[in-house]
């Protein structure tokens, strides 16, 4: 029988590139979990992409058994999590299934934005969270200064803090006796009925639906008949597990322990996450709170430049939801680009993930349609309604206001950014909500509209400070907005792929640039071609392509060749305009992609 003092469930967490998943690989192989020659860098970081760009996307855990200088050996359960801003709900399933974190801080460059959203999430779970200086093998790390940062930004204590390198090991020990002797134990009652919750689950194309427990009360056991209290579904247990990192099979998990069962569920959508598990014979009467579901916050079209991979792109989004439910997906048809999918993101991150995804594992060629946010619509007639795409907008004349989404960002930054910082974020209509400093660094904390922050802030951000300055941002609610929807018309056919919701202060020069931009890149007919920005029905920038011009007059010479070159202009003239009326234009997709291309460069 599992002694549940000996438990120990902690998660790790950290700004991106603090070191979260080397120090894991260095508690695995203190621990003995994989051997030397099975061990290599970020082992947890399983994806490509993960891998290839150094982040952690999909949080991961371990089993280990260490034992400590005191002779007893302790089971650890360590949760690796993702930094970035875009994964934050991986953070907090991931923390509400641990009683304790460990914060990690690089020691050269100190508390970043995302370390501030990480902790105060750990805080709000309740955890003990015991402070790591990382990285003191380099040069620039400067341990004492770091660790008065941590205690004038963040507020913990840092006397204990421990100082160690991921890379060489230096201190993993010191962290793993601090995690036995100062986390709690995990609370639970082994004798009770089962109470376990669904912490995460992702599709095994062998298994089938594999689900990770976290077991709060009692034991679950393999062949054993569980209840999903969301779908009051019954299951079989079919497999029980932990991960060392390798998947182990073992007979039963007890309370306060981590790790998988497979009841042979083959659809993802039945494993809700956050939801509770129980003895299908012994029900308990309520579920456990779970968590706060993930929402889409960013929308864009994904379409295939060739037609005939629509049913790859189909295919291939449909597999990547297997293991990624945060985001969705419908068809959507344009006149302009055929058909395609909607797709709701959690961030831009997200979004650059799955389209990156989608091209290098199921080899589609895609456009990406200009990104944007959920707006909020208030109609005369009182109903509210949810608008994702501004080509499915209303009539003006229905609308009573429009909501948009507005955030809490965070951003810390040394001083010498700091006024083209504040000039950048009142050109993006922010309030500034706080201003204060830790040594040379400045914490400036601004609100803002989501969808001006969508496009390219985090680039500019990083380009005009050299990559110093760090960001997070939180969703804070929807504000009413001066918004417009702003069309774009093609010889007066209104172009939905380009049309896009806007403030309404940048709607003319925004009209401007975007017909500009068409006027280069759709080629010349035999008529001339209007281009045009409106709001509504009111014109507001326009351009035109000049038509080609054939020399119908070379062959006339003689008398009477006045009204003969007069009558031949006319019927030029007639059969321009007939062909203006009924002829086609035809837009390449290199116009679309130079139009969505405009917002990143402006």
């Amino acid at each position: 029988m599992s002694d549940i003092n000996k438990v120990r469930n902690f998660a790790i967490i950290a700004h991106i590139d603090h070191g979260k998943s080397t120090i894991a690989d260095r508690m695995i192989q203190t621990c003995g979990g994989l051997s030397e020659r099975e061990m290599k860098e970020q082992v947890l970081d399983s994806m490509d992409i993960e891998r290839e760009r150094g982040i952690t996307i999909k949080a991961q855990t371990v089993k280990l058994n260490y034992k400590s200088k005191d002779g007893n050996t302790y089971k650890l359960n360590i949760i690796d999590t993702p930094g970035h801003v875009d994964f934050s709900y991986e953070v907090s399933r991931s923390l509400l299934a641990c009683e304790g974190s460990v914060l990690i801080v690089d020691s050269s460059q100190g508390v970043e934005a995302q370390t501030l959203a990480n902790v105060y999430q750990a805080l709000d779970s309740d955890h003990h969270i015991i402070p790591v200086l990382n990285k003191i093998d380099l040069p620039a790390s400067d341990v004492e200064k770091v660790k008065k940062q941590i205690e004038d930004v963040i507020g913990i204590d840092t006397s204990k803090a421990i100082s160690c390198s991921g890379k060489t090991g230096e201190g993993i020990q010191e962290i793993l006796e601090t995690i036995v002797k100062d986390l709690p134990a995990p609370k639970g009652n082994l004798p009770s009925k089962l109470k376990s919750l669904l912490v995460d689950s992702w599709y095994d194309s062998y298994l089938g639906v594999v689900i990770l427990v976290r077991v709060i009360d009692g034991k679950i056991r393999k062949g054993m008949k569980i209840k999903l209290m969301s779908t009051n579904r019954d299951y079989q247990i079919e497999k029980v597990g932990i991960f060392t990192p390798k998947a182990q099979d073992i007979e039963e998990l007890s309370a306060g322990e981590i790790g998988f069962i497979i009841t042979g569920i083959k659809s993802l959508s039945e494993t809700k996450v956050g939801d509770t598990i129980c003895d299908s014979s012994d029900p308990i009467e309520k579920p456990l709170p779970g968590f706060k579901p993930s929402k889409p916050v960013v929308f864009c079209g994904l379409f295939p430049v060739d037609s005939s991979e629509y049913q790859k792109l189909k295919d291939g989004l449909a597999k990547l939801k297997l293991n990624d439910s945060s985001f969705s997906y419908e068809a959507e048809s344009s006149s302009a680009l055929g058909l395609g999918f909607r797709c709701g993101f959690l961030g831009l991150l997200h979004l650059e993930i799955i389209t990156q995804r989608l091209e290098r594992e199921f080899d589609i060629n895609l456009i990406t349609t200009t990104p944007g946010v959920v707006y909020k619509l208030k109609k005369i007639n009182n109903e509210t309604e949810d608008l994702q795409n501004p080509s499915s907008m209303p009539d003006p004349s229905q609308i009573k206001y429009i909501e948009e989404p507005w955030i809490k960002a965070t951003v810390i930054t040394p001083d010498e950014y700091l006024g083209s910082i504040i000039k950048i974020c009142q050109d993006k209509r922010g309030i500034q909500k706080d201003l204060s400093y830790s040594g040379n660094r400045a914490v400036l904390v601004y609100e803002l509209p989501l969808n001006e922050v969508v496009f390219d802030f985090y680039d500019r951000l990083k380009s005009m400070t050299s990559g110093y300055a760090s960001f997070d941002y939180e969703i804070t609610g929807y504000k009413e907005g001066d918004l417009v929807k702003l069309g774009i018309l093609v010889n007066n056919e209104p172009v939905d792929a380009l049309s896009m919701i806007i403030h309404k202060e940048f709607a003319q020069s925004q009209g401007r640039l975007v017909c500009e931009k068409l006027k280069d890149l759709i080629p010349r007919h035999n008529f001339m071609i209007p281009i045009q920005a409106a709001i509504g029905g009111k014109i507001i920038a326009r351009e035109s392509i000049k038509g080609f011009k054939k020399d119908v007059l070379t062959k006339i010479h003689g008398g009477g060749a006045r009204d003969r070159k007069r009558k031949l202009l006319e019927k030029q003239k007639k059969g321009k305009s007939r062909a203006k009326q009924f002829g086609r234009v035809e837009i390449p997709q290199e116009a679309f992609i130079g139009v969505l291309k405009i917002n990143k460069e402006n």
